[in-house]
């Protein structure tokens, strides 16, 4: 595993950084992202930095994204946080830079970078971006931006400190990241404000999981719900966790609809299931992982071996 050192020696040598992260980004892409760009830019304010891919409109109220032009990558070192697979990069221009390095808290299942730093320990990538700024004692540098970003990625990626990837080193990093003088409140409602037609489904959610006898659940959105309530597939998505407090629950998947593919976000509470995961072409964290299906029969099977899971 690559260090600190090899990393900032890189983006020292570099007068212009890119920062990628994945497709379908969630607080953790959105903050580990942005936040390394505002630390970047406070430590290096003669570097032009930059952070790219699409938006995600419920994650507005945390930062915008640059247009970067092509020419721009020829001389530039590339930074991709957050990312576990070449694939899911958001912008596929990542590998036009000089340099190309990853930062990221999933299993290393594709070491794309030119130098790789993975820490599957660490609660988040946002988390694993404090670690830096800690290593070179730079907690002076940063502003309340840059932990209000950091500390917002930290809370996405472990619901807000309930999933048992929030260890006593996570806390501390939020701790500290709360002496800050951002509003961790009003940015926390933010977080969790959906619109009304979003609560609709949410009640259509739990009206139509299906759970059986070994604790295994599944909810599948077809096109036409999407349809139904209006709504696109990464609004749906937004729905993952509504039945994760269902009594006797162990193992669910939450599939969605996304035109080309089926989308399935798979959750467990400790039980590994990121091997059903890759045995379908995904992957992901033990309890925590995603895939892609071509079909709902295809779905079916996923479905039959994560039951398995539970029967062996």
């Amino acid at each position: 595993m690559n260090t600190f050192n090899e990393i900032m020696e890189q983006i020292e040598q570099a007068d212009t950084i890119i920062i990628h992260r994945h497709v379908r980004p969630d607080p953790d892409a959105y903050g580990s992202q942005l936040g390394l760009k505002s630390y970047l830019q406070l430590k290096f304010p003669n570097k032009q930095i930059y952070a790219v891919g699409e938006s995600e409109s419920s994650l507005d109220f945390m930062g915008t994204f640059d247009a970067v032009d092509d020419a721009v990558y020829q001389n530039a070192l590339v930074i991709v946080c957050d990312t576990a697979n070449a694939p899911r990069i958001d912008d596929q221009r990542y590998n036009t830079g000089k340099g190309l390095i990853k930062i990221d808290h999933h299993p290393p299942i594709d070491q794309y970078g030119d130098l790789n730093y993975v820490n599957t320990e660490a609660s988040s990538t946002s988390e694993i971006i404090f670690d830096i700024i800690r290593h070179f004692n730079n907690t002076s540098v940063i502003n309340e931006e840059t932990a209000r970003l950091l500390y917002l990625g930290i809370v996405g990626d472990t619901g807000r400190f309930l999933f048992n990837n929030t260890t006593p080193h996570t806390m501390k990093s939020a701790a500290q990241l709360l002496e800050y003088p951002f509003e961790h409140n009003a940015e926390l409602n933010k977080m969790a404000e959906k619109d009304p037609k979003l609560m609709l489904f949410q009640g259509y959610v739990l009206q139509h999981f299906d759970m059986n006898e070994n604790g295994f659940a599944k909810v599948q959105i077809t096109d036409e719900v999407l349809k139904e309530y209006g709504l696109a597939p990464n609004e749906a998505s937004q729905f993952v966790n509504t039945i994760s407090d269902l009594r006797g629950l162990k193992i669910w998947v939450f599939a969605v609809d996304e035109g080309s593919e089926i989308r399935c976000r798979i959750r467990s509470k400790n039980i590994v299931i990121n091997d059903v995961a890759q045995a379908f072409g995904g992957g992901g964290h033990p309890n925590a992982s995603g895939v892609s299906v071509d079909s709902w029969e295809e779905f079916d099977r996923l479905a039959e071996a994560l039951n398995q899971k539970l029967i062996d």
